[in-house]
């Protein structure tokens, strides 16, 4: 059985995508959403799925081992990002090595780094005028969106594309492709465990 957690500070979207997805899936459990967001709506959510949810601080988070030490206990094989927006510490990622992943809405490493996220991204792409945008799922390390892409998915972009219409084709790619992403990383991590 492989367990994976969620860390999502906002709407939740990809999480509950996330949590449908594997909701029948004997092999796979999704154990737990962690927030930095305690009004976040990922939270109902999560509720709404019975997936347990843990409420951090920036203490817990950077200055203690409350966070890890949850990851631990629950025995969890990928930390799964999702609309997460601090930086993870280093402990955590020295820790889960290439087993924490984030997405994110543009093709890195185009529009990533520090400060963009949502419709930052797609204001910017816009205002570039990109032909073509998508998302990218990727390891995190120790600095913004710079870990090894893992995917990617495009979509073109239209004429008279806005920012709602491209958030809307880039949300559609993210549905679709981060569960089915995560069950393939999985299923290599379990190729590996098997050949140690």
């Amino acid at each position: 059985m492989n367990k994976i957690a969620i860390f999502a500070s906002g709407e939740g979207t990809n999480a509950e995508w996330i949590f449908r997805y594997f909701r029948h899936k004997e092999d796979v459990k999704v154990c737990g959403l962690l927030t930095n967001n305690p009004h976040a709506p990922a939270l109902a959510k999560a509720f709404k799925y019975g997936i347990p949810s843990v409420i951090f601080n920036r203490e817990d988070f950077y200055n203690s081992d409350v966070v890890l030490d949850i990851l631990l206990k629950n025995k969890v094989d990928l930390v799964v990002l999702a609309g997460f927006m601090w930086l993870v510490p280093e402990r955590i990622v020295d820790q889960y090595p290439n087993q924490i992943i984030n997405i994110h809405p543009a093709l890195l490493p185009k529009y990533g780094g520090k400060g963009m996220y949502g419709d930052k991204v797609f204001q910017e792409v816009l205002k570039n005028n990109e032909k073509v945008s998508g998302i990218t799922i990727h390891y995190v390390n120790n600095k913004y969106d710079d870990g090894d892409v893992i995917y990617q998915a495009r979509c073109r972009i239209d004429k008279n594309e806005t920012v709602k219409s491209l958030a809307d084709k880039t949300h559609r790619l993210e549905h679709h492709y981060y569960p089915v992403t995560i069950e393939r990383i999985l299923k290599d991590h379990n190729k590996i465990k098997a050949l140690l």
